[in-house]
């Protein structure tokens, strides 16, 4: 596995309850600031396997990236379940997670 691939799981398996991040901020904080469509990718390639949290990842705008009317719904409520409010678009003032970047840093 490759080390953009091995730090962006590591990102988003310690998303916590409650909190997004955008594919943009993974991909940077994983070490290639525009690999944002790599993160799609591994998202969709990899979630099952690695129990990955990817109804926590958004876009930059802070809405769901689905247009497909079923998986928008069910990451919405996996959001909402978690206390994400939101209609359209995700507060990400209120919801955006913030690793310390010592914490990427050190798994590196």
């Amino acid at each position: 596995m490759r080390p953009f691939t091995k730090r962006t799981i590591h990102i988003i398996k310690n998303i916590p309850k409650g909190k997004v991040m955008t594919y943009g901020q993974i991909a940077r904080l994983a070490g290639s600031p525009r690999a944002a469509r790599q993160v799609v990718r591994i998202l969709h390639s990899m979630s099952e396997k690695h129990q990955l949290p990817w109804h926590r990842v958004v876009n930059a705008k802070g809405e769901i990236g689905f247009k497909d009317e079923e998986a928008f719904y069910s990451q919405k409520l996996l959001l909402e379940n978690e206390g994400v409010s939101f209609d359209k678009q995700i507060d990400l003032v209120k919801y955006q997670f913030h690793p310390i970047e010592i914490d990427v840093v050190d798994f590196l």
